[in-house]
């Protein structure tokens, strides 16, 4: 074990680490700068843990019949060897039917084995590589429940792409089924970034794996096919979205963890999040003691943390309580360009502070939105 592993493995105490998924890797893009989510990830700490033990509200989750729903449409587009899907992905890839092919690698192995992770990876290499390579007649066009890796802070993480397509020209295509609806054409843009955002996980793997026998990352294209519900129906489209900008941010944030040394040397000696359970398995821990353990990590909190992190509600108390900007969103702390506390800006807007150069404009539109404020006012009075 290296001295990293043996240094994260401190923070997260005697619970053992939650692996990485291509969710919570999605999730990293979504707050890059928050050295607090970076460092509980990396070191697989199960924040939802974290939170129950603090009392914290939850983030909003998928109901048990969406979650059903999703199944059942994923079922029926991968039906018979992927015959619903075969007519879908050659209108949208263009593909002849001299190039279908279907293979299941959920029924690779059996129930009996220690490692079915392992065995479904080292299948899925071996058919994308000789797919690649032309080895064989049979190009294996569809994988579906494939089993890729992905480097992430130093450690290979399991992912589970829907559907892996591949083309006779030598490029792979990511193909993601999802069961929120493309309404004349378009699918909420919210959801579509979310799982595009996730496709981009498996783009990078998928890359990770071809560059590993020497291929170029130009074999695995960064338009990702989504297949959802049409309109109001159960009848599946297929969509080619780009995922060029989702596999950049995903990428240059994977290298952001390349610093937890960094953040680990900031840390008080002997930091840690465990929660120290009894022999029932509940936590015993102070929770004064875990919300100072807490505090020495750097957290930036976002009114967008609510959706996708399980500690959201702890980080906005803080930032409330420490008059941070940050938690009056994302577009009120850019306009602000910098400037960190609620204090700091209401100083400059009435004059007990002087702004610097570069604030001067920032200054004049605080008191401009001052200023609206203050008529709106008088026209109500």
């Amino acid at each position: 074990m290296s001295s990293l592993d043996t240094r994260l493995g401190v923070l997260r105490g005697t619970a053992p680490p939650i692996p990485h998924n291509a969710r919570t890797l999605a999730a990293l893009t979504a707050n890059p700068s928050c050295d607090r989510r970076s460092l509980l990830d990396a070191a697989g700490i199960d924040k939802d843990a974290l939170a129950a033990h603090l009392g914290l509200p939850r983030p909003l989750r998928k109901s048990q019949l969406a979650l059903d729903y999703g199944i059942a449409f994923e079922r029926q587009v991968t039906a018979q060897a992927g015959a619903p899907l075969v007519p879908l992905l050659r209108q949208a890839l263009g593909l002849t039917l001299s190039e279908v092919s279907y293979e299941d690698v959920n029924s690779v192995g059996s129930d009996d084995d220690k490692s079915p992770l392992k065995l479904r990876r080292a299948h899925t290499r071996s058919r994308i590589l000789s797919a690649a390579h032309r080895r064989s007649d049979d190009p294996r066009t569809l994988l579906d429940h494939p089993v890729l890796c992905l480097t992430v802070a130093g450690h290979q993480v399991y992912l589970e792409p829907d559907v892996i397509a591949f083309q006779r020209d030598g490029v792979f295509h990511v193909v993601e089924i999802k069961s929120f609806p493309v309404i004349h054409g378009q699918p909420d843009p919210i959801k579509a970034t979310a799982a595009l955002t996730q496709a981009a996980a498996y783009v990078l793997a998928l890359r990770e794996l071809l560059a590993g026998d020497g291929l170029p990352p130009d074999r695995v294209s960064d338009t990702v096919i989504l297949v959802n519900p049409r309109n109001f129906t159960r009848h599946p489209t297929a969509t080619p979205f780009s995922a060029h900008k989702q596999v950049k941010y995903l990428s240059r944030h994977l290298g952001r963890l390349r610093r937890l040394p960094e953040l680990l040397d900031k840390l008080p000696p002997n930091t840690t999040f465990d929660l120290a359970p009894g022999p029932d398995q509940r936590p015993t821990r102070p929770r004064g003691e875990l919300v100072a353990a807490l505090a020495t990590v750097r957290p930036y909190y976002t009114p967008g943390c609510r959706h996708h992190c399980d500690l959201a509600f702890h980080c906005r108390t803080e930032a409330r309580n420490q008059g941070r900007t940050a938690a009056l969103g994302a577009a009120v702390h850019d306009d602000l360009a910098g400037i960190d506390a609620i204090a700091t800006a209401l100083a400059l807007t009435d004059g007990h502070l002087h702004p610097s150069r570069g604030q001067k404009d920032i200054t004049q539109a605080l008191r401009h939105a001052q200023r609206i404020h203050a008529d709106l006012q008088t026209d109500t009075a």
